[in-house]
Order: structure tokens, then sequence, then C-alpha cells
């Protein structure tokens, strides 16, 4: 699985803290993680949580990632721009039990953490707990598991009205504020990662005019 991590401008002090809890736990699992930044408080691009779900929006609907892992102060923010993505499914997981029960009940394909609050002693063991419960074995199995079918039911109807109350991905980054998108795509690793990753032509082709513009 590609799993891309992004962090927005608040938290980017802690970006190395994150990307080497993630690795830790998803490398030796066989998935591979792709940091999209930011990578620094003083990187010259700089990502905003609603630069976040856009992001999640490109990469998940392109086919450049399977899985997003993003967030902000509260990760209230970075949940909530993802979700306003077309197929993005993104969960708010503050603790290893969020993850677990995020990964078999709902079966989504991004989370938003908590990069401020909440986060002291030990910290980088808890994301090291929800990055196994979340990549360590099989999602969407049901919890309680007698509820599995109710629950793989229930995610389906939520994937059919999401296709009917949003728009595709590529009619949505025509018509966004194209200096959002300019911003959101000018990470110094998003040409490298995105375009040897991404199988959306239609997608592709749009971001190509845009990073050379």
């Amino acid at each position: 699985m590609k799993i891309a991590l992004i962090i927005e401008n608040s938290q980017a002090a802690k970006s190395e803290v994150v990307h080497t809890a993630l690795t830790s736990v998803a490398e030796p699992l066989g998935h591979q993680v792709f940091h999209y930044g930011m990578y620094a408080p003083e990187d010259k691009a700089s990502l905003t949580y609603v630069m976040n779900g856009l992001l999640a929006g490109i990469l998940l609907n392109s086919g450049a990632a399977d899985f997003v892992v993003t967030g902000c102060g509260t990760g209230m923010g970075s949940m909530l721009a993802s979700n306003s993505m077309p197929g993005v499914f993104c969960g708010l997981v503050i603790d290893p039990t969020d993850a677990f029960l995020f990964g078999q009940i709902n079966d989504g394909n991004a989370i938003s953490m908590p990069y401020a609050k909440g986060f002291g002693w030990a910290a980088e063991l808890n994301l090291q707990d929800v990055y196994r419960k979340l990549f360590e074995g099989e999602r969407g199995l049901g919890y309680p598991k007698e509820r599995a079918e109710i629950m793989a039911k229930n995610r389906g109807i939520l994937k059919d009205l999401k296709a009917v109350t949003c728009n595709d991905m590529l009619t949505v980054l025509k018509a966004i504020d194209q200096d959002l998108l300019k911003a959101t795509i000018a990470g110094e690793k998003f040409k490298e990662y995105f375009f040897a990753n991404a199988t959306d032509e239609g997608i592709r082709e749009y971001l190509k005019t845009v990073v050379s513009a």
C-alpha cells in the first residue's frame, strides 16, 4: 500500500517525529511511505489544514496514494477539509482504539490526528500504536463481528451518497482557485512522488499544466 504523509504548517516542527513513527511501523509491514511535507517550519512551501484536505483528495483520487495520514493541531480541521473532497473518507484518530474501530467499522482511506492537543510525553509511542492498529491487519472486518455485514452495507451506501453529492476530482481541480491549487502542490517532493505513482491520466495531465505554468 502507498501511504502519503501530509503535515500542515503549525505542526511542521513535529514532522520528523511523525514520519519516523509512521515508517517504523508501516515499512516493515511492506507498505511504502511518501512524505509530501511539510518537512520543517521554514519550508518555502507552506501547507494549511485546508491544503491538507485538497492534497489528500488529489493523491487518493489520482491513485498516487492508497491511504493518507494527515493532521493539524486538533486534527479536526484537516479531517473536515479532507472529507470535503470526493472519494475521501477521513476519520479523526486520537488513540489506538480509534484507529482500530475506524479501520474495522468505517474502513476509510485517510486519518487526521492531533499533533498539538494531547501531544506530550511518549507521544511517539501513541503514534506507533495507532499506525499498528491501522496497518498490521485486514481492515473492514467489522466490530463487533456480528455486525460486519451491516457495516459493510453502510460503507457502500455512504460511498454512493458521496459520489452523488461531490463533483469528480478533475472537475474540482479545474474549478477551484488556481493559486490555492498551485500552493498546495508546491512541495519540493510533490512532482517526484506524484508523477511516479499517479494512475489517473486526466488528473496527471491537468496537474502537469499547473506545475509548469
